[in-house]
């Protein structure tokens, strides 16, 4: 290599890596297309290797590329980080942070923390964008967002996770009970055997939601016969209240939905529960916006959103690598 990777190639890269076209990456940097074209060919001259290849209208990054949209993502962070520690020391708290979040919390822990973050630091600005944590991890991991709110299931059955990417850290907050909504009228009582509920129809969530429902019936040694599906939990209870099934959903769902004087719910074992949890890059707390949105987060008083906090062998049986394995968000 006869030079340093400067920064403006790392902003390319990167633009190439989330866009996928030149012209796209011209759009979002603000250059001409030809400008991208002619500083790649100058940047792959002084590394010494090919960083895209362009494919059909738009363009794939090489290995060599690849590296180099990885490192762009914490360079960016850390420019970030010492940008609003610079701030921080001249008295200013203000920047920008971006958060991800799962939609039952979208409609109960984010209004509170955006609220009391809105009222203590007026300069700071928090945008959000609503997503289930598959997405919201990999909104981190790739710098488009700088902390996501996840949550997890444990227990008998439930898949083993796979191990978060070393450059993500997570940090379990609250425990999320689950339930089982049924018709009024039901028969199933606090305690009873869940394998009772053997013969049951069932209405679960989207395809990628339905683990949680599997291996819990699983373990009481039934396969559940779902007969619909939604990740709505206000359409999941105006179905149970029909008697079409019944239903697992998160305390946190029924938080802002009003249970229809059809249903009744039932708590379950805390062995069913699922773990909420704050994830952010490596070393991202020493940016002090991200540091004080996560302070917020795990700042939320856990028994007004009908949440446990998270305490001893407690925080361990959800990591937000088992993301995606309950019922709605």
């Amino acid at each position: 290599m006869s030079d340093d990777v400067d920064l403006q190639t790392l902003r390319v890269v990167r633009a190439l890596a989330e866009t996928g076209t030149i012209t796209a990456a011209a759009a979002r940097l603000g250059y001409s297309q030809p400008a991208v074209s002619q500083h790649l060919r100058r940047a792959e001259a002084r590394v010494g290797h090919p960083l895209v290849l362009r494919s059909g209208r738009g363009v794939a990054l090489t290995e060599a590329g690849r590296r180099l949209a990885e490192h762009a993502v914490h360079v960016q962070a850390a420019l970030d980080a010492a940008r609003q520690e610079l701030d921080h020391l001249g008295g200013a708290t203000s920047g920008r942070v971006r958060l991800a979040g799962f939609p039952s919390a979208s409609s109960t822990l984010v209004p509170e923390v955006l609220s009391a973050l809105h009222r203590s630091r007026p300069g700071l600005r928090v945008d959000f964008v609503e997503a289930e944590p598959p997405e919201a991890l990999a909104l981190v991991r790739d710098g488009l967002a700088d902390v996501a709110l996840v949550f997890g299931h444990a227990g008998a059955g439930v898949p083993s996770p796979a191990p978060l990417p070393d450059s993500l850290r997570e940090h379990p907050a609250f425990v999320d009970e689950t339930v089982l909504v049924v018709p009024r009228a039901h028969g199933f009582q606090p305690g009873d055997d869940f394998a009772s509920l053997a013969a049951e129809r069932w209405i679960g969530g989207c395809p990628r939601c339905r683990g949680h429902l599997l291996a819990s019936c699983a373990s009481a040694g039934f396969e559940p016969e779902i007969v619909l599906e939604t990740d709505n939990a206000l359409a999941v209870l105006g179905l149970v209240a029909s008697g079409l099934g019944v239903a697992l959903l998160p305390g946190l769902s029924l938080q802002a939905a009003a249970v229809p004087n059809g249903v009744r719910v039932v708590p379950l074992p805390r062995g069913m529960a699922r773990v909420i949890s704050v994830v952010h890059r490596r070393g991202a707390r020493r940016v002090p916006s991200v540091r004080l949105l996560a302070e917020a987060l795990h700042a939320v008083d856990p028994p007004v959103h009908g949440l446990r906090g998270v305490v001893g062998p407690e925080a361990a049986p959800a990591p937000a690598s088992r993301v995606g394995v309950g019922g709605p968000g």
